[in-house]
């Protein structure tokens, strides 16, 4: 099994909507999927662009940033559950808008190219107020 970097980008509403699922549920399943526009999978180029960043002076402050997106700032918790998350890694955790805003402002001072995909999927959620789930899979 290969574990690679997830990213679902999702409003606070469906965050709510998942809770609540998750509460009123027999298994605590939380009971829906972001859509799959709004899924990226960043498989592992991630982990290298954080290598490559770690050891390049001039990239300190997107390895920070790409260190707190693939960390999550707080823990979710009602996805801590067997259809999202199988227990080899942290659990999905959560960046709120105001994280993702920061982090897209590191990524857009970055100009680094292999970052655009990530790029344009974290501008689409600070464009939406959105939050984003992190996990590994």
């Amino acid at each position: 099994m290969a574990l690679t970097q997830q990213f679902a980008r999702v409003t606070p509403e469906y965050l709510a909507r998942c809770r609540e699922s998750a509460l009123d549920s027999p298994g605590a399943a939380p009971n829906g999927d972001p859509p799959p526009d709004d899924v990226l999978d960043t498989d592992w180029a991630l982990w290298g662009l954080c290598r490559y960043c770690r050891g390049t002076a001039r990239c300190a402050p997107l390895h920070a940033a790409l260190d707190r997106a693939v960390s999550g700032d707080a823990d979710i918790g009602f996805l801590d559950h067997d259809e999202v998350y199988d227990g080899c890694t942290d659990p999905p955790r959560l960046l709120a808008p105001a994280a993702v805003d920061e982090f897209t402002r590191a990524l857009l001072e970055a100009d680094i190219d292999q970052v655009l995909a990530l790029c344009a999927f974290f501008r689409g959620a600070r464009l939406r107020g959105q939050c984003v789930i992190v996990w590994i899979d």
